[in-house]
């Protein structure tokens, strides 16, 4: 069996100088809080509190970056232990779950996956024996014992990680239950609820009328046309923030940002009421509710958080089968310019506005984003995110838009993951990143030693409070 090993130098650079620069930057920044303001970790797992369940439906069944890898070689969904849609039966014995993850080891090399996952199984776990077939049933073992003890709960970890606040990622039509339970816990972990109203502005969606039927019921408000479907959004909006949300999250297939006059957006909207709306009209609309919630951000103070450019369920048998957010949503090209151009012309010079932009397109950072961050004041970049969250990409990233939009034109790093031991792998390695720019920096004479620790101290915890900053509710 091999040896899991963790060289405390990954990701650095290769140059001795400047790899030495790197250690003296990441000493200051490697123990600084994690600020997690984009992630999926529901908040029900923070307010019951309950030990994790097993090592397979921590580690594996719900990270979608393991699953769909496994499943690119051929390994089913079903195996893995992913639900499905029609209730037939899926593997349910974790051990055997634990076992495929653990024969796929080498499929995971030169992947961030393979980083975060050593970093768990070593920092977290104490584990020291390369996952394979032979090692399988004893690692499975060791982690599993480890659950079991109190030290290793969701509200401990969360503690152990150095976690100072949390967001999660709510449907508007959610009662916030497990958000108010931790409030009103004797625990003092900070998690708060994050404003996502997809479901609700594209219209052409399954189950859009059902949702719009209930947003009526949870917030008071008739939405039977387009001013009450609006002011109902309002109210969610305001629920949230009495809630502790600080931001709204958007996922558009475009950027477009067009707005709709009122008697078009009203009678888009009672077509699909009536189940009669075309593929034209909705995105119309879509793009129009992007405009909208820009508007609404301006008034109430919620972060703005974009990334478009997805295409969701790529494989429409298995979005039948599986759902969402099994690994089938593949990069699309992205216009920025045009399409964020009507939202950023009417609220990005408004002091009340912010939004944070991110992006899978890479194509578009030095080209669109840097530029449209660079001069628009209320405009930040967000990191890279799924697909780009490794460390030669997000290296690209900062050099593709620093010299353009700085330094203090983004909004710090968001782990955007629903495997919640993964969430401090993943800051770290965003912090190696970080550390290795800035010594190429210092190295290349552009930055001092003490211009770099200040900067990355920044972008670790500074920037992140400032993009997301408590609102008064």
């Amino acid at each position: 069996m091999r040896q899991l090993t963790l060289d405390d130098d990954r990701i650095f650079p290769i140059d001795p100088p400047a790899r030495a620069v790197a250690r003296q930057i990441f000493a200051e920044i490697r123990n600084l809080p994690l600020i997690s303001m984009h992630g999926h970790v529901e908040a029900a797992v923070l307010a019951n509190d309950e030990p994790f369940a097993d090592p397979a439906r921590l580690l594996v069944v719900p990270d979608h970056y393991v699953t769909r890898m496994l499943g690119s070689q051929g390994v089913s969904l079903e195996s893995l232990g992913v639900g499905r849609r029609d209730g037939l039966p899926v593997e349910t014995d974790p051990r055997a779950i634990w076992r495929a993850f653990c024969a796929g080891w080498r499929y995971f090399r030169g992947t961030p996956s393979r980083l975060w996952l050593t970093q768990q199984l070593s920092e977290i776990f104490g584990i020291t024996v390369e996952p394979s077939l032979d090692s399988a049933d004893k690692l499975y073992e060791d982690i599993d014992a480890k659950l079991r003890e109190p030290a290793f709960r969701p509200r401990a970890l969360f503690d152990r990680f150095g976690l100072e606040i949390l967001a999660t990622t709510d449907s508007p039509l959610s009662d916030l239950a497990a958000h108010r339970a931790i409030v009103a816990s004797d625990w003092d972990g900070v998690v708060v609820p994050t404003f996502r109203p997809d479901a609700l502005v594209h219209i052409n969606h399954s189950g859009w009328k059902d949702a719009v039927a209930r947003l009526a019921a949870v917030s008071g408000v008739e939405t039977g046309d387009y001013d009450g479907f609006l002011a109902a959004l309002r109210q969610r909006r305001a629920f949230f923030v009495q809630n502790g949300a600080r931001a709204t999250d958007h996922g558009h297939a475009t950027a477009d940002s067009t707005p709709l006059d009122r008697a078009d957006a009203d009678r888009i909207y009672r077509s699909a009421l009536n189940g009669s709306v075309s593929v034209v009209d909705a995105t119309a609309f879509a793009s129009n509710m992007l405009f909208e919630m820009a508007r609404m951000s301006a008034d109430d103070g919620l972060v703005m958080q974009i990334h478009p450019g997805v295409l969701r369920g790529h494989d429409s048998r298995v979005d039948a089968t599986f759902g969402p957010d099994v690994g089938f949503d593949i990069p699309l090209p992205v216009d920025f310019v045009r399409g964020l151009r009507p939202l950023l012309q009417a609220f990005g010079r408004d002091p009340h506005f912010h939004c944070v932009v991110f992006t899978i397109d890479e194509t578009t950072y030095s080209r669109e984003l840097a530029p449209l961050a660079g001069v628009y004041p209320a405009m930040r970049l967000g990191v890279p995110w799924w697909f780009l969250d490794a460390p030669h990409a997000m290296l690209r990233f900062r050099e593709a838009v620093t010299e353009t939009a700085g330094f203090y034109n983004t909004a710090g790093f968001v782990d955007d993951t629903r495997a919640f031991t993964s969430i401090p792998a993943r800051h770290d390695v965003a912090r190696r990143v970080d550390a290795a720019y800035l010594a190429n920096q210092v190295t290349g004479g552009v930055l001092g030693l003490d211009e770099a620790i200040e900067t990355a101290i920044d972008l670790t915890v500074r920037l992140p409070r400032e993009a997301y900053p408590p609102l008064k509710s």
